[in-house]
């Protein structure tokens, strides 16, 4: 349950259950809240997807809103020091898990977080080994642990720095990047022309903003040509509209953009599977079993083609998905805040394919049904 604190210069926390807030004075003590600051009773999973919660009253310190629960992040790596990230290679630097600057004990979240999400547990539990227990401790002890949370926007991350490990600067600096890697490129949330960016510098599942609109890079297909994909979904489109959809979206991007996309084919021919004749790699993350038209079905460039937009195949997010690729895990590929978004490939009985909110592969809606919740993402091959 994301905080009723709105105010970045108040440090009061979303204390919950054990958890309690320091309040001056006698406030902690006050018979209601006693010094816990947020609803719940701060064990894991006391919160599902889709919960809310009526500050109105307000019953909690903070704005009188009303907050719907946010899914965690997943972890992608174990949280660790900022010595033991400096050994990772560079295509491995910047992702969803914790970096700890043992110096001056922040902790860091290794990527820009989207409005609307939530990190993973920097700690799940604090337990007293058994040896410890045995030969320091005689009866009953209590274990706190002391928290404060630093939000700060790109802008003005280099706030970090003093008494930093010397690494941190360029820690700091490749989340501004959303890499570690391709440089002399705008930032993410700086919007840009295309002739300020280099695609050859990029590195797969870099986000960035070009003329209006953000995008995800997805691959180098060679000879100067880069498959990019809008970063989050346009809600209420069906499958039946979405070409209409993307032909129109396609025809608001400015003349820089459009003069640089590459020609697909006119029509793809998509074949059609079913959810039970697919099998995966992890809980369906990549389809390892595709066969025929639906194998096939890969967009690359076709001379003679039309410069458009178009929607990703099942075979195309298949083989885009994978650690160093453009969708290196499931939360990259969709979350809640971007919307689940449909492919081109159809299932029987007039159902599609979609990546939903989980990042993972599943088929539905019906090819007539929209929804608020997502849509269609568009895709573009573009040449520099």
């Amino acid at each position: 349950m994301p905080t009723f604190n709105h105010d970045n210069m108040d440090q009061k926390t979303a204390a919950a259950g054990h958890a309690r807030d320091y309040i001056a004075g006698g406030g902690a003590t006050d018979g209601t809240t006693d010094g816990a600051t947020h609803p719940g009773d701060g064990t894991d999973d006391y919160w599902s997807e889709g919960d809310s919660f009526d500050n109105s009253t307000p019953t909690w310190p903070g704005e009188a809103i009303t907050n719907d629960a946010a899914q965690n992040l997943h972890q992608q790596r174990p949280p660790m020091t900022i010595e033991q990230w400096a050994q990772l290679q560079p295509y491995q630097q910047i992702g969803d898990f914790w970096v700890v600057d043992h110096q001056t004990g922040w902790a860091y979240w290794a990527s820009l977080l989207e409005p609307g999400e939530a990190t993973s547990y920097l700690l799940d539990a604090a337990e007293m080994t058994a040896a410890i227990e045995d030969t320091v401790f005689n009866g009953s002890y209590y274990y706190g642990i002391h928290v404060e949370s630093g939000l700060v926007s790109p802008d003005n991350s280099d706030d970090f720095l003093p008494d930093g490990h010397d690494r941190l600067a360029d820690f700091l600096t490749g989340i501004r990047n959303n890499s570690m890697i391709d440089s002399g490129n705008p930032r993410p949330d700086i919007d840009s022309p295309p002739s300020d960016f280099n695609f050859d510098a990029m590195h797969p599942g870099r986000v960035f903003t070009m003329a209006g609109e953000q995008y995800r890079y997805l691959e180098d297909m060679g000879n100067g040509n880069h498959m990019i994909i809008r970063n989050n979904a346009i809600r209420n489109v069906s499958w039946n509209d979405q070409e209409a959809e993307l032909a129109t979206w396609y025809s608001t991007l400015g003349s820089a953009v459009q003069a640089i996309v590459q020609p697909v084919a006119n029509s793809f021919t998509t074949g059609e599977v079913a959810d039970e004749d697919v099998t995966f790699i992890g809980n369906r993350w990549i389809p390892n079993n595709l066969a025929g038209q639906v194998a096939d079905d890969i967009t690359q460039v076709v001379p003679g083609g039309t410069a458009r937009a178009f929607a990703l195949s099942l075979a195309d997010v298949a083989r885009l998905s994978g650690e160093g690729l453009g969708f290196p895990y499931k939360e990259q590929r969709s979350t809640i805040t971007l919307g689940w978004w449909l492919l081109r490939t159809p299932a029987p009985s007039y159902i599609a394919w979609v990546v939903d909110t989980n990042g993972t592969l599943v088929v539905g809606p019906p090819h007539t049904e929209s929804s608020t919740n997502g849509g269609v993402r568009p895709a573009l091959i573009i040449h520099q």
